[in-house]
C-alpha cells in the first residue's frame, strides 16, 4: 500500500499505519502516539508520518467538532457516521441504518457517491 502511493516502506510508516488498520475507529495522533511511544517512536515522527499518509490519500484526517485531528484508513471512510458525546469526548461510529442520508440530483456529487461524513453530538450513555 505505501510503495503503491509512492512512499518508501519505513518502519515508522509501517508501525502508523498498522495501528491505523487494526482501529475501527477514527484516532488522534496522541491516540497513534499511546500505542507507538512505549516502541520507541517519538511524537513528531508519528504525526509526519501521519500527514504523510493524507496526503497520499491511504488515509483521511477529520475535525469531529472538538478540535482535535482524528485519523483512519481512508478506503474505511466513504461515508462515515459517528457520535461525539459532548460531556467525555468519546467517539462511537453509528451503524449505516442509524442515520437515512436521501441522495437527489440536486445534492452535491461527493453526497451522491457516499463520500460523506455524518457526526452526531450528544451524551453517550456513560454521561447520561
Amino acid at each position: 500500500m505505501l510503495r503503491g502511493a509512492g512512499l518508501r516502506c519505513t518502519m515508522p510508516r509501517r508501525a502508523v499505519l498498522a495501528t491505523l488498520v487494526r482501529e475501527a475507529q477514527p484516532r488522534s495522533h496522541a491516540d497513534v502516539f499511546a500505542v507507538l511511544g512505549p516502541q520507541g517512536f517519538d511524537r513528531a515522527t508519528v504525526y509526519r508520518n501521519l500527514l504523510d499518509l493524507v496526503e497520499v490519500g491511504i488515509a483521511r484526517r477529520s475535525d469531529l467538532g472538538d478540535h482535535v485531528w482524528r485519523f483512519t484508513v481512508a478506503a474505511r471512510e466513504r461515508e462515515s457516521l459517528h457520535f461525539l458525546c459532548t460531556d467525555c469526548g468519546e467517539i462511537q461510529a453509528l451503524p449505516e441504518s442509524a442515520v437515512r442520508l436521501q441522495r437527489s440530483r440536486s445534492t452535491p456529487r461527493s453526497f451522491r457517491r457516499r463520500e460523506v461524513a455524518v457526526q452526531v453530538k450528544g451524551r453517550c450513555d456513560g454521561c447520561a
